[in-house]
């Protein structure tokens, strides 16, 4: 492999993981590992999007703003996607904002370059569209969630949702923040994380949130984290690459 000193020769993120070696190793060169901050936008709604990005342990929230500045979490991308989706899709331009929730590092790609790699029709190709057709299970899924289920529930779902991404049962998450992302009051946040709470499934303490009965939380989840994250596993079920000696 002709090695980029910036990427790591193991990805950590799936999607770079599971291609198969040769397809990874034409995409080396163009990868570069940057850090991602608390609160970085890593694209602006309504603005070319230039650049994509394959988080490692980092955690975005792509989110709809509405004229009155209220906001909701559409999506969320971690290890298991890529921030960028409609360079692929014919356009580079999109209604949503890319925000760093949980600061980490991701692997960069410049937008001309992935979509250049993508019209190849190789494996890339292939397993991005899989990817595509998950986050599409995402949002339809979210949006009936966010109409259907209580509150105490849908925090449940989020709460295993980026605990999975990070691999973690600790993490920190402002309640201001939470309820920017679910569309709700703060208030309904601090009532709902209150339940979980004395339920003994969490621990919140100055931003930090702690699970403490993930088997718990799962059961008050609605099923709608099942749903999901089968989705996500059914579409990219393959074996990571190995790196080449």
């Amino acid at each position: 492999m002709s090695f980029n000193k910036n990427v790591l020769e193991q990805p950590i993120n799936n999607l770079l993981a599971v291609l198969p070696p040769a397809d990874y190793e034409r995409l080396v060169p163009h990868l570069k590992l940057v850090s991602l901050s608390n609160r970085q936008v890593l694209y602006e709604a309504g603005e070319p999007i230039t650049q994509v990005y394959f988080p490692n342990k980092a955690v975005v929230s792509i989110v709809t703003t509405m004229e009155d500045g209220s906001t909701v979490e559409a999506g969320l991308v971690s290890n298991e996607g890529m921030v960028g989706i409609p360079v692929i899709l014919g356009d580079d331009i999109t209604t949503t904002t890319a925000i760093v929730q949980i600061p980490d590092s991701a692997m960069q790609m410049n937008a001309d370059i992935l979509r250049s790699e993508f019209n190849r029709a190789t494996a890339l190709q292939s397993l991005l569209l899989r990817y595509v057709q998950g986050v599409y299970t995402q949002i339809a899924q979210g949006s009936a969630c966010n109409r259907l289920h209580k509150l105490e529930r849908r925090l449940a779902r989020w709460l295993l949702t980026v605990s999975d991404r990070l691999e973690s049962e600790e993490f920190p998450l402002t309640q201001e923040f939470i309820s920017q992302m679910l569309g709700v009051r703060r208030a309904g946040v601090t009532e709902a994380a209150n339940i979980l709470s004395e339920a003994g499934m969490i621990t919140y303490h100055r931003g930090q949130i702690n699970i403490l009965n993930r088997e718990g939380l799962e059961k008050t989840s609605c099923e709608c984290y099942q749903i999901i994250e089968n989705e996500f596993a059914r579409l990219l079920a393959n074996k990571p690459n190995k790196p080449q000696k």
